[in-house]
């Protein structure tokens, strides 16, 4: 459907360049861009005026001034200007209004998610197939998925539980994350992260076989401890974090020990699947 451009920050659809850029640690999009690219007026700006109006008047949006940011971002002329931005669920939110054939295509897509969303709370399972499926569409080997599904497993036990000690805000959860994440491997998942040159990219998708083990070792071990000790609250789940980790840390330490290799590894996927699509080049050249 897309095709992202990280370098400048542009996001290539149907042969239109959508504006994009960061704010807040989230994409946010050019709101006309996207309507001059899916509706059929020859005046985008005066366009989304009207269907602003629209979505407040007539269709009850009355978040959307709340959810829309004025960003600056490129122009035609070169020159930085203010233009009207929204985050990935806004602009979906928008799309939705839009009748043009153009946008049919999104639309059947969002009934397809949002149908599918439906079928996997039914159905718990079926989120799991499908994760499975989209991982080795990618290319990512049966071993390794089989070790990432049960890290996803894992890691849902462990913010269950939390939620039930009483853990809600989500800068506790990257605090307690960050915690088990340190004493584990020496490394918050932020330095985790630009270690493997990674920026906005799950870091476990990108995790080799043992990273992933020592991972679910130090997020299981967490989930124990406060169990056991009926962990209540920021402080206590926060030791126990620290000791969950610890005891992956522990493992790990001795391993790399009797190997003398490093767990902690600059490997991602992207960068293997660069190499293997280089290994390919080459054996098609050599072909010809």
């Amino acid at each position: 459907m897309n095709t992202l451009e990280t370098n400048n920050h542009l996001v290539v659809f149907r042969n239109k360049k959508i504006r994009r850029t960061l704010h807040n640690n989230e994409w946010y999009f050019s709101i006309i861009d996207v309507v001059g690219a899916l509706s059929e007026s020859s005046n985008s700006r005066r366009y989304w005026t009207d269907l602003k109006r629209q979505l407040v008047e007539k269709e009850y949006f009355s978040e959307l001034y709340e959810k829309i940011v004025q960003l600056k971002m490129e122009a035609p002329d070169g020159k930085m200007r203010e233009t009207d931005c929204a985050n990935t669920e806004t602009v979906f939110r928008v799309i939705q209004s839009i009748p043009s054939p153009k946008a049919e295509p999104f639309k059947r897509w969002l009934a397809k998610v949002g149908y599918e969303r439906v079928q996997e709370i039914e159905d718990p399972e079926l989120a799991s197939k499908r994760a499975r499926a989209i991982y080795k569409a990618k290319g990512y080997p049966d071993n390794w998925i089989e070790k990432r599904m049960r890290s996803i497993a894992i890691r849902d036990e462990l913010t269950e539980e939390w939620q039930q000690r009483g853990i809600h805000e989500q800068k506790e959860y990257a605090i307690l994350t960050a915690e088990i994440s340190k004493a584990a491997f020496g490394l918050t998942p932020a330095e985790y992260k630009k270690h493997k040159n990674l920026k906005r990219e799950n870091l476990r998708d990108h995790m080799t076989d043992l990273e992933l083990i020592f991972s679910m070792l130090g997020e299981a071990s967490t989930t124990e401890i406060a169990r056991n000790k009926d962990s209540q609250g920021f402080d206590e789940n926060l030791n126990a974090a620290q000791e969950g980790g610890n005891i992956a840390g522990n493992a790990r330490r001795e391993l790399e020990s009797k190997t003398g290799r490093p767990v902690v590894s600059k490997q991602n996927y992207l960068r293997l699947e660069k190499q293997a699509n280089k290994k390919l080049k080459g054996k098609n050249n050599d072909k010809k």
